[in-house]
């Protein structure tokens, strides 16, 4: 440990030189860098490095390979598993000044972006182009933060996650050699895929520099639609079905009555407390209407209640603002208590079951808590509240967590559908992958022998 602190203090003064006032070792800053959203314990990094260009990343990560010393990326802090806690100190590489949209290209559907480019920032540059970037996970991340984690969210089920949006990258490797993975084709048969080796690594293989990701033409019309269902299997049944028909929807989202009251309060709505489905249809004008047409006949045939579709921009806006809030609104149930979320996600015919059980496991327990979900894909996600000085509120909120991933690999499921491994799914890692996990630490140790990318994280356990 002394060693390792040793060589932190040598590269703060190497990378001192190279930055200037952009490496920050205030208390302040580090302390804004230990945590991310989740209930993980902080640690501290020894110093925050700002980088503004590719050739800044690699000066910090050869200094740090030079030493021994960890490099853990930081996009916008948003993660919610422990991703970017620096657990064995080092530095943190802060991209937020990475912030350049580099190129559009609106002729082949692309834009070229650095890593701290948010997803808003990018949409609000693509106004005028008439295209869209399509992968909205709520909060305003970072778009190298959603490659780095394979984010996806709300519209996944139509237009597809990370993994189907990233087309190409460059990357600062462990040793700060920079390379180009993939390139501006839709298509090609070269090569190992690296590029997707790197979107869902979380920063343990290397720093992503630079994105081309995949547009998509902003629908001509959109409209989005509401309806409430008598019990939590109503509501997803429906949504199976609708799933099966194959009828695109281009968002579909769960909430139960827990979710729903919450919204009600601290958004400032007056829906049914009830398990309820949210929609959004986009196409033509006769598309869109054709579609609500078709969902609301489906779930009517699982007693729905009270249909309402609209394509009044304002209350759709309304509406998708307050499922954005979801966060905020459930813990502002009982103020002061922490979130410990869940996030697991199973193929669609085993979706009802899934959601019935973990509601009951809700039901049993004696916390307080709710569901939502992405659910035309089959992904949702649980939410305790935990009074964070009562360890047996903690105690229990990680049993139903366990015992929900449990569930969730059993039906042929994965322990996580979009917030990742980080640290807190990592023992989960091997009972999903088995041997395939002794392959990513090979990859892991190949890449980065000396173990400084993101230490303690995916390659390193599990």
């Amino acid at each position: 440990m002394d060693d390792l602190v040793t060589a932190a203090t040598r590269v703060v003064a190497e990378l001192k030189a190279v930055l200037g006032d952009r490496l920050i070792t205030s208390a302040a800053v580090r302390e804004h860098h230990s945590h991310d959203t989740s209930r993980l314990r902080p640690h501290l990094p020894d110093a925050v490095a700002f980088p503004r260009t590719e050739e800044d990343v690699q000066a910090i990560v050869a200094a740090c390979a030079a030493h021994g010393v960890p490099v853990v990326p930081f996009g916008a802090g948003s993660s919610m598993e422990g991703h970017t806690i620096p657990v064995r100190g080092g530095i943190t590489l802060d991209t937020r000044e990475m912030n350049r949209i580099l190129e559009i290209r609106p002729e082949d559907l692309l834009a070229v972006v650095q890593p701290g480019v948010t997803r808003k920032q990018l949409n609000v540059e693509l106004r005028e182009t008439g295209l869209m970037f399509s992968v909205d996970p709520g909060a305003d991340a970072s778009i190298g933060g959603m490659a780095s984690t394979r984010g996806s969210g709300t519209t996944a089920v139509r237009y597809g996650t990370m993994r189907e949006n990233v087309l190409a990258l460059r990357v600062v490797t462990p040793d700060g050699t920079a390379i180009q993975t993939g390139s501006r084709a839709r298509k090609s048969s070269t090569g190992y895929d690296l590029t997707h080796l790197f979107v869902g690594a979380e920063g343990t293989l290397g720093v992503i520099t630079e994105l081309t990701v995949r547009l998509h033409p902003i629908p001509e019309a959109v409209s989005s639609a509401i309806c409430s269902f008598p019990t939590v299997a109503n509501a997803v049944e429906a949504v199976i079905e609708a799933v099966q028909y194959g009828i695109p929807v281009a968002r579909v989202e769960f909430m139960d009555e827990v979710a729903i009251a919450a919204t009600n309060s601290y958004s400032r709505l007056d829906l049914p407390v009830a398990p309820t489905l949210f929609f959004e249809f986009h196409g033509t004008q006769a598309w869109v209407e054709e579609q609500a047409r078709l969902v609301e006949e489906i779930t009517l045939g699982h007693d729905a209640i009270g249909f309402r579709w609209t394509a009044d921009a304002d209350q759709r806006t309304k509406l998708w603002q307050a499922r954005h809030d979801m966060f905020w609104a459930t813990k502002a149930i009982i103020p002061g208590y922490d979130l410990y979320t869940g996030d697991i996600c199973v193929p669609i015919s085993r979706l009802a079951d899934s959601i019935v059980a973990a509601r009951a496991d809700i039901d049993a327990s004696s916390l307080k808590g709710q569901i939502i979900g992405h659910v035309g894909d089959g992904n949702f996600h649980t939410a305790y509240l935990i009074d964070p000085d009562n360890p047996a509120h903690l105690q229990e909120a990680e049993e139903m967590a366990d015992r929900l991933v449990e569930r969730a690999l059993a039906v042929g499921g994965t322990a996580s559908g979009e917030h990742g491994i980080g640290m807190a799914k990592l023992k989960f890692m091997r009972k999903e992958h088995g041997k395939a996990v002794d392959v990513m630490k090979k990859i892991k140790a190949a890449l980065d022998p000396l173990g400084i990318m993101n230490p303690g994280k995916m390659g390193d356990e599990g």
